[in-house]
């Protein structure tokens, strides 16, 4: 893992998240297949192995470029402007 210039940029602390789950995902009734969280604002979005993929559309929508897992016992972090994990 390599650090790229977006982690300098995160708030500290780390936002707390917004729910438990992707309420995007919730409202259209779909199932999110594995969650992130954006280390930004907080919002939890489904990963791009979801039907709709709503972590990236979060960073499409928004600019926000650091989620990490929000799935138990996983901390990595993925950085979309840079393609790779941070």
């Amino acid at each position: 893992m390599s650090e790229c210039p977006h982690i300098a940029e995160l708030p500290r602390p780390e936002p707390a998240p917004h729910s438990d789950t992707c309420r995007e995902c919730l409202t259209s009734g779909s199932n999110p297949v594995q969650l992130r969280k954006c280390l930004v604002c907080g919002e939890i979005g489904c990963c791009d192995s979801s039907p709709y993929q709503h972590a990236t559309q979060h960073f499409k929508d928004t600019g926000h470029a650091v989620m990490r897992s929000f799935e138990p016992g996983e901390s990595w972090r993925w950085c979309y402007v840079d393609g790779s994990i941070v």
